[in-house]
């Protein structure tokens, strides 16, 4: 019989809108409408569980469109392809979160050494 679209999004643990962005995204297919109403099925529940867990490590909309795209069984290199990008963007993106740790705590103890002048915290950001 399948499941409504509030019923899927409560299940998949997203949000109507949610589900019909990815809907207009082609991630996620609109099922015709049966006796007035369109039905969902475990297989859409399953598809928005991949979407979230690909979004959680960080591959967007349009990778995650193009691994749905992918044959399991045969598109492997692909995948490993896709996945050594987002490692080299993660890479990238923890060597930036990593500088301005730094550049913080070096702030945090400049402010901490002296309460002379003005914060240098509150100085880095203003100028």
């Amino acid at each position: 019989m399948g499941m409504t679209i509030s019923a899927l999004a409560r299940t998949a643990g997203v949000n109507v809108e949610t589900v019909r962005y990815y809907q207009r995204r082609g991630l996620i297919d609109t099922p015709e409408r049966g006796e007035g109403i369109r039905r969902y099925e475990a297989e859409d529940v399953r598809r928005l569980g991949f979407i979230r867990s690909a979004q959680g490590a960080g591959f967007t909309l349009e990778q995650i469109g193009e691994l749905l795209q992918l044959d399991a069984g045969q598109d492997r290199a692909r995948a490993r392809e896709l996945a050594a990008e987002r490692i080299a963007a993660l890479d990238l993106k923890i060597a930036e979160l990593q500088a301005a740790r730094g550049a913080l705590m070096r702030l945090a103890r400049q402010c901490h050494a002296s309460e002379e002048g003005p914060c240098p915290i509150i100085a880095a950001f203003e100028g």
